[in-house]
């Protein structure tokens, strides 16, 4: 197949497959399902690209395999998630029905299809890599697959730190600042953004494997400025108040660093 037909199989069958999704959203009003979906669906995008692209077998593999089992691990992740809390909604999503009210189906059935076509643009090094024909590795590949397990690994850390610390009935309505979260507010978005970097690394190794930066440039864009951090952070505000405006003055909120020392007012209370 070639590179195009490749891209427009995946766009009308991710596309179906978001629509059919958001009729069950729909029926059991809670739309948060939407992000279960778009993680695995970079999996099966993966899978299909490998199975069906021209490139060398053995990069094929080793590329499928590292994006089902991010996929995999980040889908079930947020399907425990959102599963143990239905029929309560995700707050961002209880926040798009106040934004979105009055025309918020229609809005939202677009915000699916969306879904799907980020799955396609975001997977332009699963393609890339996937094409390229040469028998052997390159460096680049060697390198973005090692980045990717480091980042895979602090990802997987860091939200079963969040969920360790979410399972202890004293810390109910407390904020988490252990382990990796003591360094970072959204350390699990950071390993989520070097899992793209990691992504692109590996298609460097392949001709017009620049084109792949789409995909962390545009997840870190996505994490800082939109769906990420700020809604993320907004919704903490509202359940945790206080304890998150000292937790923001001291803690870094992206990249893991050495957390400051709190102002003086907040040190004295």
């Amino acid at each position: 197949m070639s590179p195009l037909t490749l891209l427009l199989i995946a766009l009308a069958g991710l596309c179906a497959a978001f629509g059919l999704l958001y009729l069950v959203a729909r029926r059991m009003d809670n739309y948060g399902i939407v992000d279960i979906a778009w993680s695995y669906a970079f999996g099966a995008l993966a899978a299909f690209y490998a199975l069906a692209g021209p490139g060398w077998p053995v990069r094929r593999a080793l590329l499928a395999a590292m994006a089902v089992l991010w996929s995999a691990r980040l889908g079930t992740h947020l399907a425990i998630r959102v599963i143990g809390h239905h029929p309560v909604e995700d707050g961002r999503y209880q926040q798009l029905r106040k934004d979105w009210a009055g025309n918020f189906t229609t809005k939202m059935a677009g915000f699916f299809q969306m879904q799907a076509g980020s799955v396609v643009l975001l997977g332009a090094a699963f393609l890339i890599a996937c094409l390229n024909p040469t028998p052997a590795l390159h460096p680049l590949e060697l390198a973005g697959a090692a980045l990717w397990l480091i980042a895979i690994s602090g990802e997987a850390l860091a939200d079963a730190q969040l969920a360790a610390f979410k399972r202890q009935a004293a810390n109910k309505g407390k904020v988490c600042d252990v382990g990796l979260w003591h360094y970072s507010r959204h350390p699990n978005y950071f390993f989520e953004w070097l899992i793209w970097v990691a992504y692109f690394v590996f298609a460097l190794g392949s001709p017009w494997g620049w084109v792949a930066i789409i995909g962390p440039a545009s997840i870190l864009y996505l994490l800082l400025r939109v769906t990420g951090i700020p809604m993320t952070e907004e919704q903490s505000l509202r359940s945790r108040g206080d304890a998150y405006r000292r937790y923001q003055s001291t803690t870094s909120a992206f990249v893991p660093w050495p957390p400051k020392r709190p102002p003086a007012a907040s040190a004295k209370q």
